[in-house]
């Protein structure tokens, strides 16, 4: 029963900690181009917003699909 809750643990630790570093590099990114030029900061930030956007919306969608939760009540 402790090696499943450990793991659950681990596994959100880990995506938690990839997410910040995933933050600060894509704004240290953009403060970077920004400085560079406000035409090429815009040509980063643009399709750095619309995956942002596309990851959003299929994780709201997992969350929200009724259909995924009829296999949470079958029996193993």
């Amino acid at each position: 029963p402790y090696t499943t809750l450990f793991r659950s643990l681990a596994l959100i630790l880990i995506v938690v900690i990839a997410a910040a570093g995933a933050t600060i590099w894509v704004g240290w990114l953009l403060l970077v181009t920004l400085g560079i030029s406000p035409l090429a900061g815009m040509a980063f930030a643009v399709p750095t917003a619309l995956i942002a956007y596309f990851i959003v919306r299929v994780i709201a969608e997992r969350l929200s699909n009724k259909e995924d939760d009829h296999y949470d009540g079958i029996e193993k």
